[in-house]
């Protein structure tokens, strides 16, 4: 029984030895793969970063170009009331008053300017939004009143009230209209 233990107790030891031996390699490779694993969430932290900063970047290069192209558009929406004052102007001159010498120069100088205001507007990427005779679009146009008609399809702008304006692609004012209902 003691030759037993003997051979039980030399076994642990040796046991004992070769997991010695063993550990320092054991704990190496351990600590490697942890160095391994903190390395890749490291390059990970680092794409993430490089990618929102890319982000950051381009969103800022938007707004930046936004800001150029739609900076006139509170100063164009001042003008349109300009450019309907003079629209209206025009409409209210008579026609016999338009052949008349004595007004015939203050005619042709408003319209003109007339001319001259829609060559600016154009220039600037302002445009009329079309309506009389489309179908409804409350993207673009604003419905004021429904009118019975027998010749328009419901929903079809039969008047427009006042002219609608876009700013290169984003509406700088709806049209009002008036829009045909089921007689």
């Amino acid at each position: 029984m003691q030759d037993n233990e003997t051979t039980e107790q030399g076994e642990a030891e040796a046991l004992r030895e070769e997991t010695a031996e063993a550990a320092p390699e054991v704990a190496e490779n351990d600590r490697l793969r942890e160095l391994e694993s903190q390395l890749a969430a490291a390059r990970q932290d680092v794409l993430y970063a490089q990618a929102e900063t890319q982000n950051v970047r381009r969103r800022l290069e938007k707004d930046a170009q936004d800001a150029r192209a739609y900076a006139a558009t509170g100063f164009a929406r001042d003008m349109l009331s300009v450019a309907d004052n003079l629209g209206r102007a025009l409409d209210a001159i008579p026609a016999d008053l338009r052949e008349d010498e004595k007004f015939k120069g203050l005619v042709t100088g408003l319209e003109a300017t007339g001319r001259e205001l829609a060559n600016v507007f154009e220039r600037n990427g302002i445009k009329k939004v079309s309506a009389l005779g489309e179908q409804l679009d409350p993207n673009r146009h604003q419905a004021m009143i429904e009118l019975p008609s027998a010749d328009a399809e419901p929903g079809t702008i039969v008047q427009e009230m006042q002219a609608g304006y876009m700013i290169k692609d984003r509406l700088l004012r709806p049209a009002l209209v008036a829009v045909a209902k089921a007689g």
